[in-house]
């Protein structure tokens, strides 16, 4: 793992795919499927192993380290292993200045110990406080207590080969060279002894895939295994036997793993798998397996790096992130993000249905820097004081509202809110709501979410403020709906310093099922209960049907977005009798097929007519008029014209037409081959310049992306009235980003 462009550029089309093929902006229940009592190594068996258990949904935060034989040179990151050997890297430049050629100084010198060219002698061999040194594993786990984790462990292997634990199958360890510990013994030991659940971080799949690819070829056999070079056959059995060791001498409850295991052999991955699951059958412990890639994605949680979806998603993930953008490991001048930064991308992750692993950065001596002790404790002091809004509970049917969206996918920025964002989670009764402010908002807050032509609040029984200290809650006056959303009288002023403030909203029953901004949610009782699940635009098979929290054959009620439509079917996969909503239904026995609906479609509605809007300028998408055929499709500020008017009118393949009120042309990609290619629009011909696949960005956010060229419309930033609409390769940018209101 690691933040460097190096790992961007070779992760960035790998993992973006793995990210977006679990991202369909749905949350349910989750359906349990019984366990088998013993696992086979084959898909069907381990795919039936349960991904996320309770107590890994309940604990929401756990902490890691990357720390190891790479914090050494204390340079670049912790790729330093592989960067040293690579000629012109930045960190091959100071290795030959520091201590001298790799082919005569080489990596393993930090293991074995010797002097650089200073004549220092330098060594991974962190020594014990009750030794005489600085390292002390109960401290460490005394500091993620205080940082309110409630799952911690170590990377036992990182790429470079090196086990921190008495391995037998390699000698290349933390007990028979360099420190002479266990560490992954101590560390166990510790966590487990402040109840912690146990999370050990394996990264070895990458050490025999390419990590080491510009190191020269060794001749001694034990280098050659520390340098993953020997041989397929042998480094996918070793890969396997340091996971068994590590299973079976620390019986970790999470078993997380890095990147490229779709390089190791499919039958060792099922090997692992399927033993690992085994042997916590025999401990009588639920466990949680992660991956990047390289599993089916069933039974593992999978685990976004430096990121995380941009809205609802399912089923519940996990994703690991540093308190450092420079670096994983720790390095001389290293760098952190803010308390608020990484509190705030926490609780915003954790709307969204998912858990975050915090990365720290020990120095090699086992001192754990300040700095990122302060950070810790940061996040320690909410969870202390506002844990109940966190631990043990579940994300709600929509994960906040304000100016700031977060993730997006893999390698994106922790962000700090404003005080007009709002996170939202709920307790597992399902009768409390609290509304996560990411700042004081002044003397009142309005949460538009909850606004009368959204949410029905007859049932709400109290607003309070949580208080400073755990438990503790402020009256607050009763708060007024309307259709702008729900008011709440706050003090004056912030009675206490936080980084964020907690709404507690209690309800009589049940708290009432929301209408959503878009898409559709669809629930398992009538009259807008049960178990339920937001749909984004998009197809839903029965699998997918079920991977959100419904059964097939299970939904009796639905709510749409405004301009939606449903299309619900009777078999799987779209076949079958059909059915068409395009209104709220809050009881599908009124139509004849309730818990008949086995796939269906969440669409635009093609009767409605959309202002289609920039994220970034504020424009609306506009014709122009009754143009000729090719002119471009510009922007202008929305004053209610037809010519800023667009039916959404889908079409076969889950490509849509866009349609202008005024000249009845559509939009055209026409063929364009490169950015900044201006959009046009032509009399429908059916060819597939004029159809678009729109997709669901988080909230009420959509890309457009044209059939033929795949470059998505573009804004093209902060430009004035009238500018043209061009097309541009699909990023991260609010430029390619549009919202459709139903007029």
């Amino acid at each position: 793992m690691s933040s460097s462009i190096s790992r961007r550029r070779l992760l960035a089309g790998a993992t973006w795919v793995a990210a977006a093929a679990v991202a369909g902006g749905v949350l349910g229940a989750g359906v349990a499927q019984a366990a088998p009592s013993t696992y086979t190594p084959d898909w069907n068996s381990v795919d039936q192993h349960p991904p996320a258990p309770e107590w890994f949904q309940d604990a929401k935060f756990g902490i890691y380290f990357h720390w190891g034989v790479f914090s050494v040179p204390a340079f670049g990151n912790e790729w330093y292993p592989r960067n040293m050997y690579r000629a012109g890297d930045s960190a091959n430049q100071h290795h030959i200045a520091t201590y001298g050629q790799p082919s005569a100084w080489p990596y393993h010198n930090f293991i074995n110990g010797a002097q650089d060219l200073a004549g220092n002698f330098v060594q991974f061999a962190p020594k014990l406080k009750s030794a005489g040194g600085k390292f002390d594993p109960e401290e460490w786990v005394q500091l993620f207590v205080d940082a309110g984790a409630r799952f911690a462990g170590p990377v036992a292997e990182h790429h470079d080969g090196f086990s921190m634990w008495d391995s037998q199958v390699n000698e290349w360890n933390s007990v028979k060279k360099g420190p002479g510990l266990d560490l992954l013994k101590l560390f166990s030991t510790a966590i487990r002894a402040k109840g912690l659940k146990l999370l050990v971080a394996m990264h070895h799949a990458y050490n025999f895939t390419g990590f080491y690819e510009a190191a020269p070829a060794q001749t001694d056999p034990s280098l050659k295994k520390l340098y993953g070079q020997l041989g397929s056959t042998a480094e996918n059995q070793l890969w396997y036997d340091k996971l068994k060791e590590v299973i079976d001498r620390a019986q970790p409850d999470i078993l997380w793993q890095d990147f490229n295991l779709d390089a190791v052999a499919e039958q060792q991955r099922l090997n692992f798998l399927a033993y690992y699951y085994n042997q916590a059958n025999s401990w009588g412990r639920e466990v949680v397996a992660t991956y990047k890639d390289g599993m089916n994605g069933k039974g593992e949680v999978f685990d976004y790096e430096r990121g995380g979806p941009a809205d609802l998603t399912t089923p519940y993930w996990l994703t690991d992130d540093s308190i450092s953008s420079s670096s994983w490991c720790y390095t001389q001048g290293i760098g952190y993000y803010s308390i608020k930064q990484m509190l705030h991308s926490f609780i915003d992750r954790v709307s969204k249905n998912g858990n975050v692993l915090l990365n720290i950065a020990p120095m090699a001596d086992g001192t754990i820097p300040q700095a990122q002790k302060d950070i810790l404790l940061g996040m320690g002091d909410h969870l202390k004081r506002f844990g109940e809004s966190i631990y043990a509970t579940r994300a709600w049917t929509v994960y906040g509202e304000g100016p700031t969206k977060m993730g997006g996918g893999a390698f994106t920025n922790p962000t700090a809110g404003t005080a007009q964002d709002i996170r939202f989670t709920r307790n597992k009764a399902d009768n409390v709501l609290y509304a996560t402010v990411l700042g004081w908002p002044g003397s009142s807050l309005t949460i538009k979410t909850l606004s009368s032509d959204r949410i029905n609040l007859s049932s709400l029984t109290s607003v309070k403020l949580l208080g400073s200290t755990a438990g503790t809650t402020i009256d607050l006056p009763a708060p007024t709906q309307n259709s702008s959303g729900l008011t709440v009288a706050l003090p004056s002023s912030a009675p206490y310093s936080a980084n964020a403030y907690v709404l507690k909203l209690s309800f009589s029953g049940t708290i009432p099922a929301v209408a959503p901004p878009a898409g559709a949610i669809a629930f398992s009782d009538v009259n807008y209960s049960g178990n339920s699940a937001p749909l984004a635009l998009g197809d839903y098979a029965a699998a997918d049907l079920t991977a959100a929290g419904l059964s097939t054959r299970t939904i009796s009620s639905l709510r749409l977005g405004p301009g939606h439509q449903v299309i619900g079917y009777s078999g799987d996969n779209f076949t079958g009798t059909s059915w068409t909503f395009t209104a709220n239904n809050p009881d599908l026995r009124n139509t004849g097929n309730n818990d008949q609906i086995t796939s269906l479609r969440v669409q635009f509605n093609p009767a409605t007519y959309f202002r289609i809007t920039n994220v970034t300028n504020g424009l609306a998408l506009d014709s122009g008029g009754d143009v000729a055929s090719g002119s471009n499709l510009k922007q202008w500020t929305w004053d209610g014209h037809n010519n800023l008017q667009w039916h959404a009118e889908p079409i076969a393949g889950g490509y849509y037409r866009l349609v202008n009120r005024t000249n009845g042309m559509v939009a055209d990609g026409w063929g364009a081959t490169s950015d900044g290619s201006a959009a046009r629009q032509a009399s429908w011909s059916g060819s597939s310049n004029q159809q678009w696949k729109i997709t669901n960005r988080g909230g009420d956010r959509y890309t457009i992306a044209n059939r033929a060229t795949g470059l998505v419309l573009d804004g093209g930033g902060n430009v004035s009235s009238g500018s043209v609409t061009k097309q541009w390769t699909n990023g991260s940018s609010t430029n390619l980003q549009w919202t459709f209101t139903a007029l």
